[in-house]
């Protein structure tokens, strides 16, 4: 990865920095590339029987989402005498250049995005030979480790990597030992490793130690350590549905969507802004703010739904919330329901009935016959009702009755 604003701080307890005070601003150095810095010291008293001198360089830089990152050197420059008040120049020895091999982790990325407690994942690392020789037979061990006592060939068994830190990170399928083979200079090779996040494990981030041992030139057995870092979420688990059967909706009729959110996690959640958008059709109201959930808790929100069209309505749903590491991330949920379409009979006219009742005629019983010829017999009205029916009553016209809306919390 490119390293941005990177800036080098020089300090020394025998020199002293000119012209820029010990801090060169570099700037931007992508990956893979190199920067060259040139800094001028004076000493700040004798250098006399010294054969070398110290000097500390502080380098710090941030990757493309704003992390900081630092790392310090120590540069061990040697002395040749010096000027002295005769006018007499001493010479001064050269640094010869550095001949060895040097493995760094160059970029990292897993497989699992983000990572969670109980998350499977494969990390993949990006190994480079930053030296100028040949890295021979490379192990590396995940948690950190060792291999061999520090000089001659290793021999078997001496690759210890039991002692690594292994809390919330543990390999899966292998152990945390690979062997590389040889890394020429310059060279670079990719490398997997199955991991497992350990669910007792809480958000945060994590170092995770790695180390590369191998043999160099001169046979000497090297161990370089690398820390990467891991990031570790607990995102909200819920679910969003209806805490009840919705009742049957129409086109152009107010319908009462009962919708429920409820936590699946456990731990507790704090969730913001629910917003809902129906296609083909509108909400009223069509969002509310939710709050906090205990593990289990739920959120009830009534709202009422006005369609526009018959047949499937998604109904889209986006909770905002705010990550463990204060970033915005949103829930996104689908729900769906049928609209059907509002039938109107024809024969029913409003128009017709004198008001908005209706007109419902029943034909004649066999037992409404008889009792007209029991009425005959007493010599009492026994005529048969106009159309041969039963007039009913008018039936008023129906209210629209307003559906209220409202949320609740459990």
């Amino acid at each position: 990865m490119t390293a941005f604003n990177t800036q080098a701080v020089f300090s020394s307890a025998d020199l002293v920095p000119l012209d820029t005070g010990g801090v060169a601003v570099v700037g931007n150095i992508s990956a893979g590339g190199g920067v060259e810095i040139e800094q001028r010291f004076t000493s700040q008293g004798s250098l006399s029987g010294k054969t070398f001198v110290i000097i500390d360089v502080m380098v710090t830089y941030y990757d493309d989402k704003g992390t900081s990152y630092s790392d310090k050197f120590t540069l061990n420059v040697p002395t040749g005498g010096g000027g002295g008040g005769s006018g007499i120049v001493y010479p001064t020895s050269t640094p010869t250049g550095v001949n060895t091999a040097q493995l760094v982790i160059t970029s990292y990325a897993s497989t699992v995005d983000p990572l969670q407690p109980g998350d499977q994942f494969e990390l993949g690392l990006t190994v480079q030979n930053m030296g100028n020789t040949t890295a021979k037979r490379v192990t590396m061990i995940i948690g950190g480790g060792s291999s061999g006592s520090g000089g001659g060939t290793p021999q078997a068994g001496g690759v210890s990597g039991g002692s690594g830190e292994f809390t919330n990170f543990a390999p899966v399928g292998t152990s945390n030992i690979q062997s590389l083979g040889d890394l020429s200079a310059g060279g670079a090779l990719q490398v997997t490793q199955n991991l497992i996040v350990n669910v007792s494990t809480t958000p945060g981030a994590y170092p995770m130690k790695v180390t590369f041992s191998y043999v160099n030139k001169d046979g000497e057995v090297i161990n370089d350590d690398q820390v990467i870092t891991l990031l570790v979420y607990s995102l909200p688990n819920v679910d969003v549905s209806f805490y009840r059967p919705p009742d049957p909706f129409f086109t152009g009729q107010p319908g009462a969507l009962p919708i429920q959110i409820v936590n699946l996690g456990k731990r507790t959640s704090v969730l913001g802004s629910m917003k809902i958008v129906a296609s083909g059709g509108t909400l009223e109201p069509s969002s509310t703010l939710v709050g906090s959930l205990d593990p289990g808790g739920y959120f009830t929100f009534d709202t009422t739904v006005f369609p526009d069209i018959s047949g499937p309505m998604q109904l889209n749903i986006t909770i905002d919330y705010t990550d463990d590491f204060n970033q915005s991330r949103v829930v996104t949920k689908t729900l769906e329901i049928t609209v059907e379409e509002t039938f109107i009979d024809p024969s029913l006219d409003p128009s017709q009935s004198g008001g908005g009742g209706e007109v419902i005629i029943e034909e004649e019983t066999f037992f409404q016959k008889i009792w007209r010829f029991i009425l005959g017999v007493l010599g009492l009205d026994s005529a048969p009702p106009d159309s041969g029916g039963v007039i009913a009553e008018p039936v008023p016209d129906q209210q629209m009755v307003p559906i209220p809306s409202g949320g609740g919390k459990g």
